[in-house]
Order: structure tokens, then sequence, then C-alpha cells
């Protein structure tokens, strides 16, 4: 099955909100529509330095969109290409369905070809970063490398973390003065993002079953890569992670930052910015 909205007035209204969040895109910025074997594949390209490209991944519900407060320091020195996820809503359009973690990679490995660049480096957030690795796990062709934040693929997600993200949605709602004394971050982030997640419901996604990486995926991953995870994370066990690495693929550079959640990306944004032009170079 493919993902769709709900119903007409459900598209209307998350796409207006879309378009309010895309006022807030800080750099000149380009649209690709990339053919992929499932569908097409909105990318929002921004900069033209010298640098190795950089492609971002979202998490679920974040669409391109949720980089705009790292688009700019970005920007400035490589080509940078957001993308919206196919089967989530966005302005990608599915006409076949993903339905195994090697469909992922063949999903990713097309839009990365229709970028048309040597080599590229990946970058993820939540499930962005489950993108990115489960294609480094399976090829490395293209890749320059990977930085995931939070990636997905450790455990299976439950109740917990559904929880969690009913209690971020909810934070959400509280008044900016509320936000700025009890959550990391910028507050007006928050607050900018939140229709995308509260509209983005009314959308019906058809995802694959959920894949935790065996230890031969993460053994066979061969570019340089980073992982970041948060210290109280709800989608893993931070230190588990952190020992099985070093068990079974100890190239990898795993961090953990201190007091954040899975929410990382919002809580330390400069620290994601600045570690993805680290890897990158």
């Amino acid at each position: 099955m493919l993902g769709e909205f709900t119903d007409e007035k459900a598209r209307e209204r998350y796409f207006a909100a879309y378009d309010t969040v895309l006022r807030e895109w800080p750099v000149p910025a380009g649209e690709l529509d990339v053919d992929t074997r499932f569908g097409t594949t909105r990318v929002r390209r921004s900069g033209a330095g010298p640098g190795t490209p950089v492609v971002l991944l979202s998490g679920i519900f974040g669409t391109s969109l949720s980089w705009y407060p790292h688009i700019a320091d970005l920007a400035a020195r490589h080509p940078v290409y957001a993308v919206d996820t196919i089967g989530e809503p966005g302005r990608s359009t599915q006409t076949r369905p993903v339905q195994t973690p090697e469909a992922c990679a063949d999903w990713l490995t097309d839009v990365l070809a229709g970028l048309g660049h040597e080599e590229v480096h990946l970058a993820g957030v939540s499930r962005g970063g489950w993108f990115a690795l489960n294609l480094a796990a399976r090829s490395s062709a293209g890749l320059a490398g990977v930085t995931a934040f939070e990636p997905a693929g450790f455990s299976v997600l439950g109740k917990r973390f559904m929880l969690w993200g009913l209690a971020e949605l909810l934070r959400s709602l509280a008044p900016q003065a509320v936000l700025r004394l009890t959550t990391p971050g910028d507050p007006a982030v928050r607050r900018t993002l939140r229709p995308l997640l509260s509209r983005g419901l009314k959308y019906r996604m058809h995802l694959p079953p959920q894949h935790v990486f065996t230890d031969d995926e993460l053994r066979s991953i061969a570019v340089p890569t980073r992982i970041v995870l948060g210290e109280r994370s709800v989608v893993h066990r931070s230190r588990e992670v952190l020992a099985r690495f070093e068990a079974v693929n100890p190239r990898i550079r795993v961090e953990i930052v201190p007091g954040t959640t899975h929410s990382l990306s919002l809580e330390e944004p400069g620290l994601v910015t600045a570690r993805i032009l680290e890897d990158v170079g």
C-alpha cells in the first residue's frame, strides 16, 4: 500500500503548513523532483561551495524543512540536498510500496544517482539516520561518509517511544517563554515545526516493518561513519550501542551527548551542524 492523506482537506491543510515553514528557509534554494523506482522524490538544493555534497535525511514527519536551522552554515561551504522521504508526508509522490530494508536502500540509491555527484556525504536524524546506515551497510558506492544522529535500528520501537513522541508534541504547544525555561534548544524552532507534525498525523503511512541491524550489517559498514547518541534516548540504550560497535566495528565513531534525548537535533542544533561539517571536511 501507498502513503496518502486521509482526505483532501487534510492534504490542503498540511501543505499550507508546509509552505509556511518553507518561508523560514534562510538561503536561496532550488527544488528537484528526482525519479526513483518508487516514485518522485522532492529534493531541496542549497549552496554552491567546492566541498563534498551533503545529503540530509530527516526524522519521521520532519521533511526536508526540519533542516532549516542548519542549512545556512552547511550551504556556506557545500552543495546541500535536503530530502522529503518517500512514503511520508511531504512533497514526494509514492507510486510503489517500499516494503523491505533492501527497498529502502534502493530508493536512496536512486535519489543519489539522480543528484549526479560521484560521491556524497549522508547526514540523517532518527529514521533518516537509519536510512543512511542501512544504505552504507549494503553498499559504499558513491558514499564519502555518514553522520547519523540518534538513528533507529538498534531496538524495536514500542509504547515507550510513542508516549515520548506524544509528550514532545504536547510540549511544543507550551508558550515560548515556558519552553525557553524548561527545554533545551530554540523554542521558536519547535513552534515553527509543530504544524508539520500535528497535521502530518492525517497522513496514512505504510512503512516497512522495523528493522534492527544485525552484527553482520554493522560490521559491513566501511565508509567513514560517526554516530551521535542522546544519553537519555528512548529508542536505544546508548551505552549498549557504543559497546556493540566497539565489539563489531570499532572503526565507527560513537559519541554520546550528556543529558540529551531523542530530540538531540532540537536540543543541540549547533552540535549537529558542527559534527556534519567536521565529518564532511
